[in-house]
């Protein structure tokens, strides 16, 4: 697991926008929705691990979104911002599957205070850490070593190789990797030569502690890292 993947569902552009800058300087990994059905649509191609929902959206109840998400089995976590004060709201976000429940207006460090602790819960000690023929990587610390000798990577980097190791033993393509470090950004770019870039810088520092041959090519279709 690289950083946490949070989808924030909130048709107040000006709280959507505060909300993910805070959090991005947070080094989450951001994505929005306005609106029911773009926050439907994204639900369904995307795992998150923690959901900011509105109950109030254009097109329809996040509430709805909330026993759509559930129906789905999906574990994502959520947690409802709204301005609706009453016991009963509360009781049905929480009767939906909500993992908390924050009243507008609200600081975002309380927020923040939130997510995190939703994350610990939802990720134990232990579990994010994830290890392959001496290759390890710790994603809360967010560090790499083989042979518990450090590994120095750049953001991109490290969150690629987390990619990898989480998708272990299976083929990544380049699109994937570049919707993993941009989202919905990805579908613009001109190109995916980047990837091959990130690659290339990623295996020569995987090379100098001898365990390149870890990260394989398979020409085609992407790459694979495996022992």
């Amino acid at each position: 697991m690289s950083q946490y993947k949070i989808l924030i569902v909130e048709d107040e552009e000006s709280l959507q926008k505060s909300i993910s800058e805070f959090f991005s300087q947070e080094d989450f990994h951001c994505e929005s929705a306005n609106g029911f059905r773009s926050a439907m649509d994204r639900i369904e191609d995307t795992d998150f691990d923690c959901i900011i929902l509105d109950i109030n959206l254009p097109g329809g109840s996040g509430l709805q979104l909330l026993q759509n998400l559930r129906n789905l089995h999906k574990e994502d976590g959520v947690i409802i911002i709204s301005a609706r004060h009453s016991l009963d709201d509360k009781m049905a976000g929480f009767n939906f599957g909500a993992d908390d429940y924050l009243t507008k207006p609200f600081h975002l460090s309380e927020l923040n205070a939130r997510v995190k602790a939703l994350m610990r819960r939802k990720y134990p000690r232990g579990a994010h850490v994830f290890e392959i023929g001496g290759l390890k990587i710790e994603a809360l610390s967010r560090t790499a070593t083989y042979s518990d000798r450090p590994i120095m990577l750049t953001k991109n980097e490290f969150d690629l190789l987390s990619f990898l190791m989480i998708n272990r033993n299976r083929v990544v393509s380049r699109q994937a990797m570049a919707e993993h470090l941009y989202g919905e950004e990805a579908d613009h770019l001109p190109s995916l030569d980047f990837v091959y870039s990130q690659i290339k810088n990623l295996k020569r520092k995987l090379k100098e502690k001898g365990c390149d041959h870890l990260l394989q090519t398979v020409y085609g279709l992407g790459y694979k890292l495996s022992v």
